[in-house]
């Protein structure tokens, strides 16, 4: 691949004090992630995907090791530049959608730009494009109580990708949906992934939808390896 890492993680690892001694998460981890590329991140609960998510996205500092965005060691910077790295560079979509309730699609789209300093017509032009884009074009004045599950998490993906960031990180992004509107989900997301040439790092459990990655990163005793979905929940 020719095109620059926009994420790497080079030789992270993460604890937590558990009474007298230490809670290893994991240890010794990289990876790089590129523009336009999609990469699961699979393994059992408890393994890490959402710890090694949180630090990639800047949310929680690495024990040891550095996380690198855009080729900037980031880990140590202090609170209010990585907190406008977060803003400017980086996507979040959850399992849950966390929508404002008050709000309606447009608008839920709409706030993370004009907390970015974007006019209100600016925004709303914008946030109408990701929506329509994402199937939800006669949606957008729908408060979140009036919509699906696959629509309100369609929501969600808008919202995150509003600001053009340059990676995404999604934490079981359709954990929370049903086969079907799952996969449906997945692939308008693949497809904005694609057509913005975002880099995404995406923890599932959903072995179908990781083998559709570009590739699968696999916990295993603490450590990642590359290799097939189906390698996380195989017998040792």
């Amino acid at each position: 691949m020719n095109s620059a890492p926009v994420l790497q993680l080079r030789d992270v690892a993460r604890s937590y004090p558990q009474g007298t001694g230490t809670l290893e998460v994991f240890r010794g981890i990289s990876l790089s992630l590129h523009p336009g590329e999609l990469v699961a991140l699979v393994g059992p609960s408890g393994a890490g995907k959402s710890s090694l998510l949180h630090m990639a996205g800047l949310l929680e500092a690495p024990t040891r090791g550095e996380v690198v965005i855009e080729g900037k060691a980031a880990s140590a910077l202090p609170d209010q530049e990585r907190t406008r790295i977060r803003r400017d560079t980086i996507g979040f979509v959850y399992q849950a959608h966390h929508l404002l309730p008050e709000f309606s699609a447009l608008e839920n789209v709409v706030i993370p730009l004009r907390i970015a300093g974007k006019s209100r017509d600016a925004a709303e032009s914008d946030a109408t494009r990701l929506l329509m884009h994402l199937g939800l074009g006669q949606r957008l004045s729908h408060r979140p109580s009036q919509l699906s599950g696959g629509e309100q998490q369609r929501v969600a993906i808008a919202r995150a990708l509003a600001n053009r960031p340059r990676i995404l990180l999604a934490d079981e992004p359709t954990g929370n949906l049903d086969g079907r509107t799952a996969a449906s989900v997945f692939a308008s997301l693949v497809a904005l992934v694609r057509a913005e040439g975002l880099a995404a790092l995406i923890a599932t459990h959903n072995l179908e939808l990781a083998e559709r990655m570009d590739r699968s990163l696999v916990f295993h005793d603490g450590q990642l390896i590359e290799g097939s979905a189906h390698e996380a929940h195989a017998p040792i």
